[in-house]
């Protein structure tokens, strides 16, 4: 029996140039299912009419992995769809599918029904930010959004400092548009000035801003970021 396979899919990041950031034949791959896992079925939607405007949404099943879904049905469909050999798509409402995104669910429970899960080529905002950081890629660790609460979220970035000169592990993490400036006052305030950061708004978009600078240059580049997306590591500059 053939099966299917599970294709952890990727969407762009901020530009809507398919071609800069999404291979074709990643293209084409996620074009021809008609078999969605998403995050957001209305973002999904837009995204495959950007990417196409004659996709036939209307014949096309989405089924979305947000806080209620029903995963226990959303598996019973898969596997059936799976089993009779239709490929299915999962994807994320930016950058690649269950890397900081619920699509790694759909991936565990893809091994233990014996499904193939391909992962497809896309951008990666974590990766993105720590090639241009120019800090320690041998060893680093994503530590996904922030705390909201204030004393939390000063406690986190003097723990990212100190494992950045402990260990010279970098530190990457990010939160929500509308605290960015939260974020940067707090970096301002609690990290040494000396301490180096990268700063990474509106990644593959035509706005792109990248930084690296030590914390008392941060002030200056407040401008640039204000309700964007955003990525920031904490870390050493390799050629020290």
């Amino acid at each position: 029996m053939i099966r299917g396979k599970l294709f952890m899919g990727v969407n762009i990041l901020g530009t809507e140039d398919f071609n800069h950031s999404i291979p074709s034949d990643v293209q084409r791959i996620i074009l021809s299912s008609r078999l969605f896992v998403v995050e957001n079925i209305k973002n999904a939607r837009r995204f495959l009419r950007k990417m196409d405007r004659e996709f036939p949404i209307d014949a096309s099943e989405f089924f979305e992995m947000g806080k209620h879904a029903e995963l226990v049905q959303i598996f019973s469909k898969l596997k059936k769809a799976l089993y009779s050999g239709q490929d299915v798509v999962v994807l994320s409402d930016a950058g690649c599918s269950g890397v900081a995104d619920p699509g790694a669910i759909i991936a565990s429970w893809a091994y233990t029904e014996k499904v193939q899960v391909q992962p497809l080529v896309g951008p990666s905002s974590i990766l993105l930010t720590l090639m241009a950081s120019g800090f320690n890629g041998q060893r680093f660790r994503f530590n996904g959004y922030l705390p909201k609460e204030k004393k939390e979220r000063q406690r986190a970035l003097k723990d990212f400092e100190k494992i950045v000169k402990t260990t010279n592990e970098t530190q990457l993490f990010m939160d929500t548009p509308f605290r960015n400036m939260h974020v940067f006052e707090d970096m301002i305030d609690m990290l040494e000035p000396n301490t180096i950061v990268c700063v990474a708004a509106n990644l593959t978009h035509h706005s792109e801003y990248i930084r690296t600078v030590p914390v008392s240059e941060l002030e200056f580049l407040s401008d640039k970021i204000e309700k964007s997306p955003m990525m920031f590591a904490i870390g050493n500059k390799s050629h020290q």
